[in-house]
């Protein structure tokens, strides 16, 4: 079974290059996707965004730390449940929410996906629920410990059980990152998220300032390298240059 592909822009963020790549220099604006999956046995969303307090004082949402890396550019109608319904989806009706990981920009708009159940590493949500690790990495229970049923995986999972949409560990960025390798009608696609933040980040290997476990954060580039060398496409995590060319919902992705 093939599944459908859509993407939708969630907002911008604007930080400093160096926190985000060794050796950057000047600011860098950084859209916040999420996606939308479509598939015959039921609808997944591959990350949510920010949640709308984020629009609205993100220092009050986030604390003054991790509010104070970014300039946020977030307007009305940007949140997840509004792109959803821009497309004629029901915010409600969504099956499942696979999280890439736990941080403020990939699970903030689980709060407005009420039904869906989540798709998360095991390891992941292990940090989530340790306060001292989730405060090292910068996670808030608020924005991904609403109640949701949970579906914790660990390693590879197919997400449908047919093949065509699998989770893919990536980790290092944070403790149990995930990608999404998923096939379409025209080839394999691999949703980065923030194992992998640029282009320039596969091609150079040139990490973040703050990640979990620099070695694993290697490998995971390592598995993205060889995944494109065989053909996938690499959607990467906040690549404005990339996403700049890639057709928003509800063009679906080809």
């Amino acid at each position: 079974m093939t599944p459908r592909l859509y993407a939708m822009t969630c907002g911008h963020l604007t930080g400093q290059l160096a926190y985000l790549m060794e050796g950057g220099e000047g600011e860098v604006r950084l859209p916040v996707p999420a996606y939308l999956i479509e598939h015959p046995k039921g609808t997944a969303l591959f990350d949510t965004g920010m949640h709308p307090d984020c629009r609205r004082d993100p220092r009050a949402r986030l604390g003054e730390r991790l509010a104070g890396l970014f300039r946020f550019d977030y307007g009305a109608g940007e949140e997840v449940s509004a792109r959803l319904q821009a497309i004629g989806r029901d915010p409600a009706r969504i099956d499942l929410i696979v999280n890439s990981h736990l941080h403020f920009d990939h699970v903030g708009g689980n709060a407005l996906i009420p039904n869906a159940t989540m798709v998360v590493q095991r390891r992941e949500w292990a940090a989530g629920m340790d306060a001292d690790l989730a405060a090292l990495r910068g996670f808030s229970r608020r924005d991904f410990d609403l109640g949701h049923k949970l579906r914790l995986v660990d390693g590879e999972h197919d997400v449908f059980g047919d093949g065509s949409v699998i989770c893919l560990p990536t980790h290092g960025h944070t403790p149990g990152h995930q990608s999404l390798r998923l096939r379409l009608a025209a080839g394999e696609v691999v949703l980065a998220a923030d194992a992998c933040y640029f282009c320039q980040t596969l091609r150079e290997r040139r990490l973040p300032k703050n990640v979990h476990d620099r070695a694993e954060m290697h490998a995971s580039l390592e598995t993205l390298a060889r995944l494109e060398a065989g053909g996938a496409r690499i959607f990467f995590g906040h690549d404005d240059r990339f996403w700049r060319r890639v057709p928003q919902a509800p063009t679906p992705i080809t």
